[in-house]
């Protein structure tokens, strides 16, 4: 049976308000997980909406954020920087390049190798991605303190390092049943 699960949200004048979000019961064994699932769906469905005013989808950014930051990255090594595999890389870049976003040029060290480089029009966006992340940030963390924020990041890092740990020992996903 499902189970409600109070969350607090606010409501009109800034007061708190509570609501219940339904956790199917087979979920009822893993309710951090169940609200990190919650939370990255709404996350990135919020930033979508955001991102789509400039041409992007979620994900872009970051790969542009690198190539900004990087300049011209071989293929290969953006899907080592983002942890991300080579089929999902190939799509976004090429989605990226129809958009005129980047663009391949040969590697002058490997021939073998194109670089991936952003174009002026993806330049042009950076000002307008860096304020699109300040904004869902503002509106992330609208109700807490920056001593609440602070321990937000901190409870994170501390998740996505349990689940790189997890990751580099496949023993440890390994369940008997």
């Amino acid at each position: 049976m499902a189970q409600p699960t109070p969350e607090a949200e606010k409501g009109p004048a800034g007061t708190r308000q509570e609501t219940s979000v339904v956790v199917p019961a087979a979920a009822g064994g893993g309710p951090v997980s169940h609200a990190i699932f919650r939370l990255a769906r709404l996350h990135r469905m919020f930033a979508g909406q955001l991102l789509r005013r400039v041409g992007l989808h979620p994900g872009q950014e970051v790969v542009m954020m690198h190539l900004w930051e990087l300049g011209p990255q071989r293929q290969t090594d953006l899907v080592q920087l983002l942890d991300s595999d080579a089929a999902t890389m190939t799509r976004t870049v090429k989605r990226l390049e129809q958009a005129g976003f980047v663009r391949r040029r040969p590697s002058p060290t490997d021939k073998r190798a194109a670089l991936i480089e952003p174009t002026a029009a993806s330049r042009a966006l950076r000002h307008e991605v860096e304020q699109i992340w300040s904004q869902l940030e503002d509106l992330v963390t609208a109700d807490l303190s920056p001593d609440e924020r602070t321990a937000a990041l901190i409870t994170l890092e501390r998740l996505e390092q349990n689940l790189v740990r997890a990751t580099a020992d496949p023993a440890s996903t390994d369940t008997e049943r």
